[in-house]
This record gives structure tokens, sequence and C-alpha cells, in this order.
């Protein structure tokens, strides 16, 4: 990718993740669930309330731990927003699931809730659901449609860390949550995630099949005196090199949210008129919802336009991205009978989107280049 004087992305560095990385050489003990993994895990349950996290190596392979807790089998099925990261659905497919693909809302881009029931049939196992940008979806409305028909909600939380609905945590609604720790999230060790366990059943079997299908962690807690294959798994621990680098950006993360707080204010304070006086959709946050700011969007007039707006600021060395497509007409989802016109509002959003460069590090004065190029632009048919 080319270089850009203003970045659409900078990975959240604080200054003590190389201290705590070398302690952790220093303590020999990088694989996973050394100390420092224990810090996250702490830290995770303590200020979520959720009875068990556990670090993974990404937020897919949360997600296919959460395929495997939910016994997912050849011919389930599995709702999901058309309008979200391949690794939402595909961790389920892997164990044999048909994706049956959502619309979302036009609001907040999340999937749409009143769809549900039309969508639900006696093989339906699990809705998954994203809070796009941090923003939560309609909690109350799903999880009542998913206790009506005995449905597990996998929350994919990717997104959202620390964003509440009606004051409560995001991640703890579903019977799992996952995380991600990629290196364009609030939170960073380049490549992690985490599986939030709501369903306190489901915590000897998430630690087996996170440890390669063992008891391994029940053997290191003097619990059993050998431990052994038990059931499947696989490998989902991360090095407890990248436990370190995170726990330096978790332990700082009311800091870290504060400084997304003004920069995600200073963009809706600045484009408010802007936008209103070219048709410029901006993103909607609820009143009872506390988002988690981690991204600022424009939804364009169309797609010429936000093509010709990524150029513009790319003339003036500024990335701007578009996001997601819509899964149910990518190559796999038409293998699974998506087609156009199935989710329209999906459809019309995944042309129109636009994401602005949004960081830690964003200085106001970058803020105010990336400001000065939108008010610039003029090609507006």
């Amino acid at each position: 990718m080319a270089d850009y004087r203003i970045p659409f992305n900078k990975p959240t560095y604080l200054g003590h993740e190389p201290e705590y990385i070398a302690e952790s050489l220093s303590l020999s003990h990088i694989s996973g669930d050394g100390a420092y993994s224990r810090k996250c895990h702490a830290y995770l349950e303590g200020r979520l309330g959720v009875p068990r996290a556990l670090l993974t190596t990404s937020c897919t392979h949360a997600l296919e731990m959460s395929a495997f807790l939910l016994d997912i089998k050849p011919g389930d099925e599995v709702i999901v927003p058309a309008f979200t990261f391949v690794s939402s659905i595909n961790a389920f497919v892997l164990r044999g699931a048909v994706p049956v693909f959502a619309d979302i809302r036009p609001d907040t881009l999340n999937i749409d809730e009143t769809q549900l029931p039309h969508l639900i049939t006696d093989r339906t196992r699990a809705i998954v659901l994203v809070h796009y940008a941090g923003v939560a979806c309609e909690m109350d409305d799903i999880m009542a449609v998913a206790r009506e028909h005995g449905i597990a909600v996998v929350e994919d939380n990717a997104h959202a860390l620390f964003a509440r609905y009606r004051g409560r945590y995001l991640g703890t609604f579903g019977e799992m949550a996952t995380q991600s720790f990629h290196e364009t999230k609030n939170f960073t060790c380049g490549e992690g995630g985490a599986l939030l366990i709501n369903d306190i059943e489901m915590v000897d079997r998430a630690e087996i099949i996170r440890e390669k299908g063992t008891n391994r962690s029940r053997f290191f807690r003097g619990q059993i005196d050998k431990y052994t294959w038990v059931d499947v798994g696989s490998s989902y621990l991360p090095s407890d090199l990248l436990a370190a680098h995170l726990w330096a950006q978790l332990e700082c993360a009311d800091q870290v949210q504060t400084r997304r707080r003004d920069i995600w204010d200073y963009y809706q304070l600045n484009l408010e008129e802007w936008a209103a006086a070219h048709n410029v959709g901006l993103p909607t946050i609820p009143a009872y919802v506390e988002q988690a700011y981690h991204m600022y969007y424009l939804i364009l007039p169309s797609l010429a336009c936000r093509t010709a707006l990524i150029n513009h600021l790319k003339s003036r060395s500024i990335l701007s991205v578009f996001h997601y497509l819509p899964l149910h007409l990518s190559d796999m989802g038409k293998q699974f009978e998506g087609k156009e016109g199935d989710c329209p509002v999906t459809e019309d959003i995944a042309d129109r989107l636009l994401r602005l460069p949004f960081y830690h590090s964003l200085t106001r004065e970058e803020q105010d280049e990336v400001l000065a190029g939108l008010f610039a632009f003029e090609e507006w048919e």
C-alpha cells in the first residue's frame, strides 16, 4: 500500500509495551497463559462481569471456539448480518452450518431485529450479532426472540469492547461473545482476540477446546495429576508476549477511550452542517447506547460520489476506505443461494459508506487536514 501523510489507521501504542514484553521474556514463560495472559483475563472478567474470558490468537479463532461450544453440525442454520466481516459466519460454515443472511437497519447499520422471526426455522441454531462501529444492536428485542425460540446468541463484539446498551456492557448478553485485538482495533497486540463466556456451563469445555482438546488447564491448576486428550479442539492460545503488549493497553483503557471519544466528537461537531448541506449521512447513536468510538464513517449520496471522494482525499495524501462488501453477494455467499435484492439496505450502504482516518495518535492538526479535504470536495454529481 502506498504511504500516506495521513493513513487510515495506526496501531495504538502507549509506551509500556516494550517494557512488559521484556519482562515477559525475563519470566521465561512466553507461551500461552503466562502472567500477562492471566492479567488480561482477570481484567476483562472483572470489568465486564463475565464468568470467564480467554485470550485467543484472533477474533476469528474465538468465533471458531463458539461454533465448537454450540456443537454446530452440518445443516444447522446460523443467522448473520450480510454486512459484516467473513469471520462472523466462516467460523460456523467450517462446521457445516448454512448461513442465513439478514439485512441491516439503515440507521445504526446493525442487524435488523425485526427480520429475525421470519428468518428462524426449526434448523436455526444461533444468531450471530455484530455491534457495528461499536454501537449496540437492539439487544432487548433480539434476546427476547432468541429466548422464545431457544436459540443461542453469539455477539461478535470486535468493534465494541467497553460499549454499553442501556447501561450494560456489550459482550455480556449472549451465551458467548468474541473480541478482536487486531491492529485496527481500539486495543491491540497486532493479532489477537478473546472469547467471553457468559454461560458458566460452557467454561470447562471452552478451556479444553482452546488447549487442543486436552484437560491441560485443569492439570496446571492442580485439579488432576496428568492431562490427556478428552475432546475436539485446536491451539487457540496466544503467546504471553502478545498478552504483555495487550496488557499495556488494557491497563490504560479509560485513557484510550477518552482520546478516541475526543477524535470522534471533533469529526461529528465539524461535519454536521457540511453533511446536511450535501446529503451525507453521519453515524447514528441511539440515546440509550454508549458507543466504543471505534470508527467514524460517512454515507455518501452515491457510489460514484464515494469513489470520487476517496480519490480526492488520496490526492491530498489522506487515506479513506470503504468497508464490507455484502456477504450474500460474494462468491461463497452465492453458493448459499444469496442473490441481489435479498438484503437491499446492505447492498445500498456497502456502495456508499466511507471510513475516515481514525486512530489514537491522530492529531488535531491532522483531523483539520481531513476536514479541509472534505470541505474542498466538489464532485457531488
